[in-house]
């Protein structure tokens, strides 16, 4: 289980460098690239939207099959230490899950943004020129 949780964390941050790469001011140069890879690689990491409604549903199966430590009086210590260390790892997975849709938004998002910028700039370059 841990394999999907570790792809997940990558996925996420080479989301946010990305998203970071093309909002950063001064890379004119390498925004055209930049642009162009993001696009094409927009698709294959759509399937981290299911792949994280996967993760998710593996989270609430976790959580309703949990033996319960309601009491202290109810479980041992090491299984009340054991169920406080599950409830840590789902929040911090849930967290993971959150991280890496909305960095795929945002990463969608901005990918559109500077494409369309692109072809406005485009736009009134031509329209500088016919004048």
């Amino acid at each position: 289980m841990a394999l999907e949780w570790v792809v997940l964390g990558y996925a996420a941050a080479a989301e946010a460098i990305m998203v970071l790469l093309l909002t950063l001011p001064g890379l004119e140069g390498l925004r055209k690239g930049l642009v162009a890879v993001t696009r094409n690689l927009l698709k294959p990491f759509l399937s981290i939207v299911p792949f994280c409604l996967f993760l998710l549903m593996d989270i609430y199966w976790k959580y309703e099959t949990r033996p319960s430590c309601e009491t202290p009086e109810s479980c041992t210590p090491t299984e009340h230490i054991r169920h406080q260390k599950s409830v840590m790892k789902s929040q911090r997975n849930a967290l993971l899950i959150a991280a890496a849709l909305v960095f795929y938004w945002l990463l969608y998002s901005v990918t559109h943004l500077v494409t369309r910028i692109d072809q406005l700039n485009q736009r009134v370059e031509r329209l500088k020129s016919r004048d």
